[in-house]
């Protein structure tokens, strides 16, 4: 299911991951969803968490992905049955809210809310939850989608998209599945659906969920320049790492689920990354804490101290565990 029907069908219960073992001082164990392994599947299917159906709409040359869930925003703020219609106080409550939280995305439709409001009876507050992406050599892989509320009448869209309101301008809609994209989506074959690794990483319930083809440069999460000052010791642990071909970090509202593939060797030295490194900004270590790791998995658990800086380091890439070796 899709849209304000997802809010029923979601599950509360969550299950201990037991495989995961920390280092020095050991917390509790972390807490979290984890999605059954799956096999590749390419068609779009909206029964399934947003950062698992959107693979099927992003085109296989994109190298990031983006999502934020505004339905389970909505469940886990107080605000489950907020859509278009609701009072306007109680939609500025809300996305005040969002603010203090992990989302990834401030709202697509939000700076045309009010036009789009008062010409075509739609805004961002019909949207069950969006994506982006980007990549390919020449950035012409980037794209969004939106998807609307499964009882959204799609004229509506439809006629924002032939008014080129805001980002809807040239916009592909998609009534039977309510969905608009930037773009035509790709062919089955050619999308991250149909790529067995990418569907192993995503698939987990949360506020947000950020997707990526390969590792992160050393600059890029630590500074430039930072490398060459690193002394012997954090050295040895850069170069002792494995490639790293896709990760994901899901953000939920109290635990973060970090997916790097199965069968990492190096998962605790990359869970250690942030104490020997040199300091990120923000500080890793103050914004995703009591860092566990399971290499056999290759999944990483850290209970969220501060939502808003994990969203910010997310889109900035300042995640130590993420970085290239040497």
């Amino acid at each position: 299911m899709s849209g304000m029907g997802r809010i029923g069908g979601m599950v509360a219960a969550v299950i201990v991951l037991t495989g995961l073992a920390g280092c020095s001082g050991d917390p509790d164990p972390v807490k979290q969803q984890v999605p059954e392994p799956e096999v590749a599947v390419a068609e779009y299917d909206a029964s399934k968490e947003p950062s698992a159906a959107v693979l099927a709409l992003v085109p296989a040359t994109a190298t990031t992905l983006q999502v934020t869930d505004f339905d389970q925003l909505r469940l886990v703020l107080g605000f489950a049955t907020l859509d278009g219609a609701t009072p306007a106080p109680e939609r500025d409550r809300f996305w005040r809210r969002t603010r203090r939280t992990a989302a990834l995305s401030e709202g697509l439709l939000r700076p045309a809310d009010q036009r789009l409001r008062n010409q075509f009876g739609i805004s961002q507050d019909d949207v069950a939850w969006e994506a982006s992406w980007s990549g390919g050599t020449d950035g012409a892989d980037g794209g969004w989608v939106l998807a609307f509320h499964d009882d959204m009448a799609m004229a509506a869209v439809h006629r924002a998209v032939e008014a080129g309101v805001g980002p809807l301008a040239g916009a592909v809609v998609d009534d039977a599945r309510h969905l608009v994209t930037a773009t035509a989506p790709p062919a089955a074959a050619d999308s991250w659906g149909a790529d067995p690794a990418l569907v192993a990483l995503t698939g987990s319930e949360a506020v947000s969920t950020y997707v990526e083809r390969g590792c992160t440069p050393f600059a890029t999460v630590f500074g430039a320049g930072m490398e060459e000052q690193l002394a012997a010791a954090p050295a040895a642990a850069l170069h002792g790492l494995d490639e790293l071909d896709a990760w994901s970090v899901a953000l939920g509202t109290e635990l973060v689920t970090v997916q790097l593939g199965e069968a990492r060797s190096d998962a605790f030295d990359r869970v250690r990354l942030a104490e020997v490194m040199p300091p990120t900004d923000p500080e890793f270590g103050l914004v995703m804490s009591r860092g566990v790791a399971d290499p056999s998995s290759g999944r990483l658990g850290y209970t969220l101290a501060d939502p808003p800086a994990a969203a910010r380091m997310v889109r900035e890439r300042r995640l130590p565990f993420t970085v290239c070796p040497s």
